[in-house]
Formats: structure tokens, sequence, C-alpha cells
């Protein structure tokens, strides 16, 4: 193998001189260093690489090889570098190869310069065939305008005075139809930026309210995380307000609520009208939050008051009687009107009034009984079914408290002793 003596940049000029593909061979001192120095020793090889190389064998603990690689990377030693004449690698070997695989390489290399020769001649010579046409075409427009002009200047002096006249209306229609042209163009550029201005105000209004909505949304949320209103509604239809952290507790609001209302209340609880719920004792340990009290509600508070005993006992004592007026009023009221068309021929005055008004007054008795106990039966159920916590005044119901006196409590749905 015959390998160049001198320096790096020596051999890459005698590479150009030559039009060969520069090769720099890495090796050190170990084992596969050596097998790819004597594959490129290879009587083969070193005819193949004098025709079309400059090899220089640089060792991979020297200077040379160090700025060798400050611009092509040494991934491994030994290594081989194929560069072209444009100083892009052609060909990179990693590692020992053998002398045939070397001459395949060798060949590759080879094929590609040889290939991207050949381009670089059809690219300049397509180049140049352009640079040509653009000549020919530049020439033979000069050309054809000097004889367009030629010949116009001859049929102007021809026929300049014969038609001077035509050819000055000719130049004002012209005109007329350039100005027209112009007036159009110019109506047609305004009407294009009005439309573009038209739509450029649409989209920056849209973005605006997009900005807002996307603004109020992200403080509606904020002020949702940070911040619960709430409103507390009393019995005597007054309310106060006051605003706790969206984490407090509901027993919090509880607190507040009692050291508002002192013990005028007495004990109470709190409640929500819409959706109708009464929180509970374990409610109590949950934030406002959780219970979807924030960012505002309005709670309403309820005393908590005692029914009174008798009145199951009461309604008990008057169901009997209830029961058995509705199942015999219904047949004494046939019997009656039965008896008044099968005993026609009425008796006796004194019979009459000794025989049939004895069951007359029976029926009768009977019958307001039975009436009676079902209105009681009907009464009695309405107090118990009644709610303790609200009053009636009029057609207005509100909440009852413990300053109501019982005969208030008496009067409910106008069951009172003084109406019975």
């Amino acid at each position: 193998m015959l390998w160049f003596e001198g320096s790096i940049p020596d051999a890459i000029n005698l590479a150009k001189l030559r039009s060969s593909v520069f090769v720099v061979v890495i090796t050190g001192k170990d084992e596969q260093s050596a097998q790819l120095i004597s594959s490129w020793e290879d009587d083969k090889v070193s005819e193949e690489a004098k025709n079309c190389c400059v090899a220089i064998n640089v060792d991979a603990k020297s200077e040379p090889c160090v700025q060798f690689s400050q611009i092509y990377p040494v991934v491994c030693v030994p290594s081989s570098f194929f560069i072209g004449e444009n100083g892009i690698p052609l060909e990179v070997i990693a590692g020992s190869v053998s002398a045939e695989e070397l001459m395949k390489r060798i060949n590759r290399v080879k094929q590609v310069r040889l290939t991207k020769k050949l381009e670089e001649r059809q690219e300049q010579k397509k180049k140049g065939e352009e640079e040509a046409e653009v000549e020919r075409r530049k020439m033979g427009k000069d050309v054809q305008d000097l004889k367009k002009k030629q010949e116009g200047d001859r049929t102007k002096r021809l026929l300049d005075e014969r038609n001077r006249e035509k050819a000055e209306e000719k130049a004002a229609r012209d005109r007329v139809k350039q100005q027209i042209a112009l007036d159009r163009a110019d109506r047609a550029a305004r009407y294009a930026n009005t439309q573009e201005e038209e739509k450029t105000a649409k989209q920056a209004l849209l973005q605006a309210r997009q900005e807002d909505y996307e603004e109020r949304r992200e403080a509606a949320v904020r002020e949702r995380s940070t911040i619960a209103r709430i409103q507390f509604r009393l019995p005597d239809g007054s309310s106060f307000s006051n605003q706790f952290p969206s984490q407090s507790r509901l027993q919090e609001a509880r607190h507040f609520a009692v050291q508002e209302v002192g013990k005028r209340y007495g004990n109470f609880t709190l409640a929500t009208m819409f959706p109708r719920r009464e929180f509970t004792s374990e409610d109590l340990d949950k934030t406002l939050l959780e219970l979807d009290l924030a960012p505002s509600a309005s709670i309403v508070l309820l005393p908590q008051s005692s029914r009174p005993t008798n009145t199951v006992i009461q309604s008990s004592d008057g169901g009997i009687w209830a029961v058995l007026g509705t199942l015999l009023y219904p047949l004494l009221a046939v019997w009656r009107f039965l008896s008044s068309f099968l005993f026609a021929t009425p008796p006796p005055p004194g019979a009459a009034s000794r025989g049939s008004g004895q069951p007359s007054g029976s029926y009768t008795n009977l019958a307001s009984a039975s009436d009676k106990a079902k209105r009681d039966t009907v009464n009695k159920d309405t107090v118990e079914k009644r709610p303790k916590d609200f009053k009636k005044d009029g057609k207005v119901c509100r909440l009852r408290t413990q300053e109501d006196s019982e005969d208030d409590n008496n009067t409910w749905n106008g069951n009172s002793t003084q109406q019975m």
C-alpha cells in the first residue's frame, strides 16, 4: 500500500489535484488496527486504491488525529474515512474489515463518486442549456421588438396625416376606458378594504367577548372556590347575611346564627327550601362547599317544638263510632226511602207519634252521632297532620315561634272552641 507521507492538508490538496478520493485511516496499537492495516496492504486493495484514492495513515493518539476529529468525529478506532472533493464523507468504515469487504467499499465509493460527478455534470449541462435558452429568448425578443418598432415607425409615417383624427379619437376612447377601469379597480379595492376591516372588527369583537367570558368564568370559579355568602332567614320573615370561607364547616355557620339570634327561638335546626333539605348533626362537620352552599345559599332557621301526647288517644276513641256511622247510615236511609212507598196509608196521628216517632228519633240520633263522630275524626286527623312548625294567618303560612299562644294553636284550619 502506497501511503501518503505528508500532512493531512497536503494530502487533501493532492487529492483535489488528481480528482481522487481522500482516505484517512485511523489506527492504534491494538489487534483490530493491525488487521485493518493488513487488509489495506493487500495487493488487490493497494492496486484499486492507487487508481482512485490518496490514502494517509494517522495514529489515533497523534496531533493530526485530534485536529481531524474536530471536523469529522472519530467514533471508534480503527476506522476509515472516504472523503469526497466537496469535503463530505462518502463512506465511513468503523472497525476492522477483511480485504474483500474493503474492496467492496472502495468500489461502492467509486460508484457513488461517479454518480455524483455525473449528476453534477448533468446539472451543469442543464444550467448551461437554461442560460442559453434565456439568452436566445432575449435575443429573439430584442430582434422582434426592433422589427415591430421599425414597422410601426414606417406605418406611422405613411398614415400619420391621413389617420390623425382617427388616432386622436382612439386615444380619447382608450383614455376613457382606462379611467373607467381605474375607477372600477379603485371601487373594488375600497370594497375589499371595507370587507376586510369589517371582518377584522368582528374578529376583534368576538375575541374580546371570548376573553371577557373567560375572565368572568375564571373569576366565578375563583370566587366559588374561596367564598360562600350565606343568608339566614328567620321565622318572623327577617334575615341577615354573612360571608364564610368555602372550606368552613356548617357548624361555624350555625354558631354564627346562634350568636345573632341568641335564645329568641330556642333550639333550632338549619334547612334549605329549594331544594328542601334539613341538615342533620352529621352535616355540621361537612364544609360549605361539600354541602353545595358555595358561592351563595339561603338557610332557614326552624325552631323545634314538642307535639301533644293525647292526640292519638282522642283519635282512637272516635274511630269506632265513625266506622259504625259510615256503615249503618246508608242502610237506614234506604230503609226510610222504601218504607215511604210500601206504607202509603199514614197511621193515626197519635199512633204515628207513638209508633214511628221512636224509631225515627233513634235513626236520627244514630245518624247524628255518626256524623259527629266522623267530623271529630276528620278534625282530629287534621290536627295530627297539620305541620307543627307553621302558623296560618289568613291565606299566608309563616314559621311558628315559641311566642305564639295556645289560642292561636287551637284555631288552625278554623277548628277553634269559639267556632264550635
